[in-house]
Parts: structure tokens; sequence; C-alpha cells
């Protein structure tokens, strides 16, 4: 029987090598985020985190992914946004329930793995937790050939955080005449894109690289604009006892995101014109004739995040966010649901 040929792991497509080149990455980018929480260096089969100077504290986990973004980062071959995206995205999850940011871990899964890429996305999530007060403690990063077209990976994270249970943010004392005020978007932050990639590249036949004259950028410069975290202006409006609820729009737009902080019988009322749409999503609904539904359902519209605050102390909140300088547009109110309306949230 002749000899065969030996066959290795990175015959099969699998490059150890190349793997442990992007740990080295991995560990810089991490070991800068590390809190005095942390517990174990990067490597470690399981990490540990440990909780010290709460009182009766309650753990606020999610877990979520960047989505199609990820095609224009393909196209741009621009890798070091997506990261920061993913963990300001997951950050809003949790504060909008009032916790702050303790870990992330991350899950890059590639076909064929490029340390030099691979390092690029773990830098922009380790920015990100940076710059929230969050240690990116684990991950796993994945070569699976054939799962994959090549030059393309798929990008998740999950995040824990913590917050005191009398301090639980959930919207439960919204009331009608309550305001809410909303804070600004960079763009499309991690929702719509397949609806915009559409509009973009078939309809209008748009590449990465045109320049839209609308938003005095290219595509993809445009499409790659960070998610924004809003952790800041949270905790300030909770510290001020200015709160009441948060909502982070993501998919679903104003329209399904609101109704999940409002309390049985409270709607919203939005009044439109009172904040400034950004011009790419105008665009977008030219492009493609949009039906108001489904713009408003896709798209953030140029509101990233709601904040539900007293009647009385609304003054004290826009001058607490103002001192901040974080822009604000008040956008509505909460108002009783007329009876006989499904519609929790009602367009003036």
């Amino acid at each position: 029987m002749p000899t065969r040929k030996p066959i290795s792991y990175k015959d099969a497509g699998v490059n150890i090598d190349e793997a442990n080149r992007a740990v080295g990455f991995i560990k810089v980018a991490a070991r800068r985020t590390f809190t005095r929480g942390v517990m174990s260096d990067i490597g470690s089969f399981g990490a540990g985190f440990r909780l010290s100077g709460w009182k009766r504290p309650v753990l606020i986990s999610s877990a979520d992914g960047v989505g199609t973004k990820l095609k224009i980062a393909f196209l741009a071959n621009k890798h070091d946004t997506v990261g920061q995206c993913l963990v300001n995205h997951c950050v809003n999850d949790i504060a909008v329930q009032g916790a702050k940011p303790l870990y992330f871990l991350d899950y890059f899964a590639v076909g064929k793995l490029d340390a030099d890429i691979a390092g690029a996305v773990v830098g922009g999530l380790g920015k990100a937790c940076e710059e929230n007060g969050c240690a990116l403690i684990g991950g796993e990063t994945a070569e699976m050939p054939g799962m994959y077209s090549a030059g393309e990976y798929d990008l998740a994270g999950f995040i824990t955080g913590c917050v005191e249970q009398s301090k639980l943010l959930t919207g439960a004392k919204i009331a009608p005449g309550d305001l809410l005020l909303g804070l600004p978007s960079t763009g499309l932050h991690t929702n719509g894109y397949s609806l915009a990639r559409k509009l973009l590249f078939d309809v209008a036949g748009y590449n990465a690289k045109t320049f839209l004259p609308e938003t005095d950028c290219t595509v993809a410069e445009q499409l790659l604009k960070v998610h924004r975290s809003y952790l800041k202006p949270i905790q300030r409006l909770m510290k001020e006892n200015l709160l009441l609820g948060a909502a982070h729009i993501t998919g679903g737009g104003i329209t399904d995101n609101t109704p999940r902080i409002l309390p049985t019988g409270i709607a919203v009322e939005i009044k439109l014109g009172s904040w400034p749409i950004l011009p790419v999503f105008e665009l977008l609904r030219r492009l493609g004739n949009v039906p108001d539904d489904d713009y408003r359902r896709t798209f953030n519209l140029g509101i990233g995040m709601i904040l539900v605050v007293p009647e009385k102390k609304a003054t004290k909140a826009k001058k607490a966010l103002d001192r901040m300088k974080e822009p604000w547009h008040e956008i509505g109110q909460a108002i009783r649901q007329p009876r006989g309306k499904k519609e929790r949230v009602l367009y003036k």
C-alpha cells in the first residue's frame, strides 16, 4: 500500500499559528479593559469576575450581534468599528434597565482566519469596553472552513451588568404627562441594514465608495458610523433621580421599542417634526418610496434612545443633559391608552 502524504489541520483549512497570532492581539486589547473585578487572564477555560461593594445586586445580561452591517465592513475592508458597535449596542440594552456594565465576551467566527482583521475587530471591542468601563474578559475565536464565504466573518457578544435592586429601571411609574426626551443617533446604528443595502446597492446602483452629497460622505463611511453608547446620560439622570424609563431604539424603531417600557394603560404621543431626521434616512425613504409604517419600524430616524422623565422634573432633566453637552429633543409625552386603540405609540 503506497505511503500517503501526511495531512495536517492546516491542510483542512485551520491555521493554529495564525490563531495564536490573533490571540496575541486579543490579549493586548483585552488587558487594557481589565477592571478590579477581573480574576482571570485571557486564555482560561472560563472567565472569573468578582462582585464587591453591592448590597442587593441584580445582574442584567444581554446578547446580540452586528447583523448585516458586517457586509459593509467586508466591502470597505474596514473592521475597526463593528466591534465598537457591538459593545455599545449591548451596553445600551442593559443600561435601559439601570445596569452598569461589568464584563463582555465576544464570539468571532470566520472561514479562514486573518489575524490582522481579527485584531482590528477585537481592537474595536476593546476600545468600546474601555469607554464604557467594561472588562473584555473572554470570548471565542472560531475558524470554520466552509462555513463562511471568503473574507467574511460573524460577530456576536454577551454582556453582564449590575444594578442595585432598589434602582432597577422598569418604567412602572410612567404616567400621563411625563415627557419623552430623544437622544440623537449617529445613523443606522446596527439596524435596518438589509433594507438599506437593497436600496443603496440594488435600487440606486451605488457602491461602497459612492459619495453621497446628502450626507457629505461615502456610502461606506455613512453606514459604518459607530452605534453610540448612551450609558453616561442614563446614569447621570438616574443619579439625580430624574429618570422613569429608557428605551433603546433598535430593530422596530420608535414604534416597537417604546412600548416595551410602558405600564399597562399607558401609551405615548410622538410629535412628528420635533427632531431633525438624519439625511441618510430621508435618502433611503426617497430611493425606495418606503411606506410610513416600514420607515418608522425599520429605522431609528435619528433617535437612538428615548428617556422618559417626570413632568415636574423635566426642566431639571434637560439642564442635567445640557451640563453634559448631551443634545436632546422633546419628542412627545405619555398619555392614557385611548379606548379602542391597540397602538401604544401614536404619531401626531
